[in-house]
């Protein structure tokens, strides 16, 4: 049995005129070359069909009775979903304004009634060669897109551990160089409050027993007022021994800041993380500045430990911190951070409603607030925060990859929420929800 083979799909096009012979025709020319077509009499059940099943293209005739082809067109140009689909004008209208018109409403051809059959497969082929180009134009945009912004992430992952990994070893060179230094103060500083002890015990005695020393010792005794280092020689040593005890715990904060020698993923207080991150950011606390002290106001709740990649979520600390101090640097006082932590049993989408970068999940979090009384932000600025290398710091202040890189370690690490509530004169909230215990959280790549 012999049969004609089946003609290969090039394109679906819908054909509309209120002409049943015209819909015939032109249906009958486009399916013997393979397109695929379907048909609407009117303006309207056009409307409709589209709405159901995008064409890739359209045939659309002009003079319609109830809603014409310019009103068609329009109504498709005005719509998101159906504004690419190109229109051809087919109408037995040969005035020029007629076409001008059609391609004001945004036909991209006009074919004059009556038409020819060469023509309509010249331009329909045209066009949909054009439309699949522009697709795959389109695709290619999105595609490069998304590989650029999957060159910032890992460009910023790889920053990220790079200066974790200088940090680490710049931690442990100072926690070497500098306990042993300050184990020899400490060890020595009982031994000189003893010889001291010993030493002013023996003038005593020599006080006691000659009490009428010669004129060069009596000289010398008012000179040195040794009472007066009696007196005072105990508070130098205990100034000495808290001086040394501050040495001890910046080294300590700096250890716990970057973990040195825990295992990545552990429980921990979440509470000592910001407060080992308060000392090391203590100097610009203080105003280094000379601008004046910022005030850090804590308002924590008892929360349980969290599961969670310690030195990682430090480092969110530290970049929230940063951001919230760099924010007050140019404010007149009184200059404040708040910092609050609470636990929460509801998802992040619940709240707040401003814009934020979330992934929405039902785990119990704890919840970490940092807001300044700073100048806040533009909407503009907000929505762009969380992006690797937006900054609107002045050049060599900053590359903007903190907050992105502290988005990912929210987010992406420990599948939890970061959000920024902010505006113009009424300063910045970083809201961060960290997950307690997450056991399908992937291990950190080395």
């Amino acid at each position: 049995m012999n049969s004609e083979p089946t003609p290969v799909l090039k394109g679906n096009i819908l054909i509309v005129d209120d002409i049943p012979a015209n819909l015939q025709l032109l249906a009958q020319i486009l399916s013997q070359q393979g397109y695929k077509t379907r048909t609407a009499p009117d303006g309207k059940l056009a409307l409709r069909s589209i709405e159901l099943t995008p064409p890739d293209l359209i045939l659309l005739d002009i003079m319609m009775p109830g809603m014409d082809g310019y009103k068609v067109c329009q109504a498709l140009k005005a719509s998101p979903t159906t504004k690419d689909i190109p229109v051809i004008f087919i109408s037995a209208l040969n005035e020029v304004l007629d076409k001008v018109k059609a391609f004001e409403v945004g036909g991209i051809d006009y074919i004059t009634k009556p038409f020819h059959e060469q023509e309509v497969l010249a331009r329909v082929s045209n066009q949909l060669v054009q439309r699949q180009l522009f697709q795959q134009t389109q695709s290619y945009a999105q595609q490069l897109e998304q590989t650029v912004t999957e060159l910032k992430k890992t460009q910023a992952q790889l920053i990220q551990k790079e200066k974790m990994a200088s940090l680490g070893q710049l931690a442990a060179g100072i926690a070497h160089e500098i306990n042993n230094p300050v184990s020899f103060i400490y060890g020595n500083i009982a031994l000189a409050a003893d010889y001291a002890r010993d030493l002013l015990r023996l003038l005593e005695l020599y006080r006691h027993y000659y009490p009428h020393p010669v004129a060069e010792i009596i000289g010398e005794l008012d000179e040195i007022q040794p009472e007066f280092i009696a007196e005072d020689y105990p508070k130098l040593l205990n100034s000495m021994t808290e001086g040394a005890s501050r040495i001890s715990e910046i080294v300590m904060s700096l250890r716990k800041f970057t973990r040195l020698g825990e295992q990545k993923y552990k429980p921990v207080d979440i509470h000592e993380g910001i407060d080992n991150t308060l000392v090391i950011l203590q100097h610009r606390l203080k105003g280094a500045n000379k601008a004046g002290e910022i005030e850090v106001i804590k308002h924590y709740s008892q929360l349980p430990r969290v599961t969670c990649y310690a030195s990682e979520l430090n480092q969110v600390f530290m970049n929230l911190l940063s951001n919230a101090i760099d924010a007050l640097e140019t404010q007149p006082s009184p200059r404040k951070i708040t910092i609050s932590t609470s636990v929460s049993c509801e998802s992040e989408s619940a709240l707040h409603n401003q814009d934020s970068k979330l992934a929405t999940h039902n785990y119990k979090s704890v919840v970490i607030h940092i807001a300044d009384n700073g100048c806040g932000m533009s909407e503009e600025v907000r929505h762009q925060i969380f992006d690797p290398f937006f900054t609107t710091k002045p050049v060599g202040r900053g590359i903007g990859l903190g907050l992105a890189i502290s988005h990912d370690i929210v987010v992406e690490k420990h599948r939890g929420q970061i959000s920024c509530i902010s505006a113009p004169g009424r300063g910045t909230k970083l809201i961060v929800q960290i997950p307690i215990s997450v056991k399908s959280i992937p291990v950190a790549p080395e």
